[in-house]
């Protein structure tokens, strides 16, 4: 949640074709695909090269979908659910999606727009005191990571905290506290720098405008609407994960990631073989995370969220879902790559809109093509490669990229992946 990774601006598929990869923790890979389904022309080389390319980052296990109008549909699964036991990772499992809750937050916040209750150019302290700049800093520039806000997720206080006691609810109160105690990083709207303290505040501001718990207005607002039965932001309080689910893995303790997911040189074999196991962080509370990434879901309600997302149907009209992509700005002054980032929605190359999730123990891609209507949903029950330290879900995502469109294609960089 907390480190600064970027896409490679090409990705190299594994040379060595591999018919059954075996996944870490000893389970052979698995496809959740229906056998009796004509597979699209693509899944053939998925199903060998995610398998080679999971054991490359040491991932556990994924679920992968694909909605692509004009290459077809495809849903597989791969690994293992708990590494040690041979437990089929399942498309119907439930994971942490982490700051993919960012995408609904500033949807809740532009659907408060809509209604009239505040305004994008609203400065933070119209609803919030004691915030550094928060006469100047506008909610737009929160959602769009322009604040100059210190980001909660790197204080070394709070980190040994979340070690000590993985199970704490944490409140918004206290999360900010400790990101007010630094000095922001530079003035309002000067840079763009991804922040969780951003959209706690949002958080905060919802909760005071609706009167409701964000979990109650994610519900009412998002999951209810769209149909998404299974997915929710749990309450604070509750750190247990309401459904069956993968095991949840990540190589070092949250002091230990503050700069680098990556494990020493000296201790990558020993990841990639197995012989160095990662933690499990199944039943660590999110709730240091909430509307910056608490939020769980399965991988199809991902999928139905991400077109939402990108069509802005069932959750904003069109004049708002307008506003929304009209926000997209280079995270690079000058930059033509189409590596951007806006109202709580990345681009990771031009049409092509989303985001990525990072939580202790789970990884996710979610992208949405707004010309082509393709969709793209990768969860991993590893957070990060002990060898890149780059989300576990984008590395795979690469994979899938690179196939369906060439390696060219793959993003050049990741405007969601630094901190979550």
């Amino acid at each position: 949640m907390r480190i600064k990774n970027a896409f490679p601006g090409r990705v190299i598929l594994a040379a060595v074709v591999c018919a059954l990869a075996i996944a870490v923790g000893g389970v052979a890979s698995s496809s959740g695909a229906k056998k009796t389904a004509k597979q699209p022309a693509y899944a053939a080389k998925l199903s060998q090269s995610l398998p080679v390319a999971m054991k490359e980052n040491a991932v556990p296990g994924i679920a992968v979908l694909i909605d692509s109008p004009s290459k077809g549909n495809w849903r597989a699964t791969f690994g293992t659910a708990a590494i040690g036991k041979q437990v089929p990772m399942k498309m119907g499992n439930l994971f942490r999606i982490g700051s993919n809750t960012k995408t609904m937050t500033s949807t809740v916040i532009l659907q408060l727009v809509e209604e009239g209750k505040l305004k994008l150019n609203d400065p933070i302290g119209k609803f919030v005191s004691g915030v550094p700049n928060g006469k100047k800093i506008t909610i737009r520039e929160l959602a769009e990571m322009r604040s100059g806000l210190y980001s909660y997720t790197f204080d070394r206080g709070f980190n040994e905290t979340l070690d000590k006691h993985p199970k704490k609810a944490w409140k918004s109160s206290e999360l900010l506290k400790i990101a007010f105690s630094h000095k922001p990083n530079f003035a309002p709207g000067a840079e763009y720098e991804y922040s969780n303290t951003n959209i706690a505040l949002l958080g905060v501001v919802i909760e005071k405008l609706t009167g409701e718990t964000a979990s109650e207005a994610f519900q009412e607002r998002i999951f209810g609407p769209l149909k998404m039965k299974h997915s929710l932001l749990p309450e604070p309080d509750e750190w247990k994960i309401p459904g069956p689910h993968a095991q949840g893995y990540q190589f070092g303790t949250n002091v230990a990631t503050i700069e680098s997911y990556a494990v020493p040189k000296a201790e990558q074999a020993a990841a990639l073989d197995g012989s160095l196991k990662p933690l499990d962080y199944t039943d660590a509370s999110p709730s240091w995370a909430w509307t910056a990434g608490g939020a769980i879901s399965t991988p199809a309600e991902l999928a139905t969220y991400a077109k939402a997302l990108g069509t802005g149907k069932g959750l904003l009209s069109p004049k708002m879902q307008k506003v929304r992509l009209n926000s997209l700005r280079p995270i690079v002054p000058g930059d033509k790559s189409g590596v951007e980032y806006g109202i709580g929605l990345a681009q990771f190359a031009p049409g092509i809109v989303g985001h990525d999730g990072q939580l202790p123990g789970y990884s996710s891609f979610m992208a949405y093509d707004i010309n082509t209507g393709d969709t793209i949903i990768l969860s991993a029950n590893l957070s990060a490669s002990p060898v890149t330290g780059e989300n576990a879900a984008v590395e795979l995502a690469k994979v899938i990229i690179a196939t369906l469109y060439g390696s060219s294609d793959v993003p050049g960089g990741n405007p969601a992946a630094a901190n979550g």
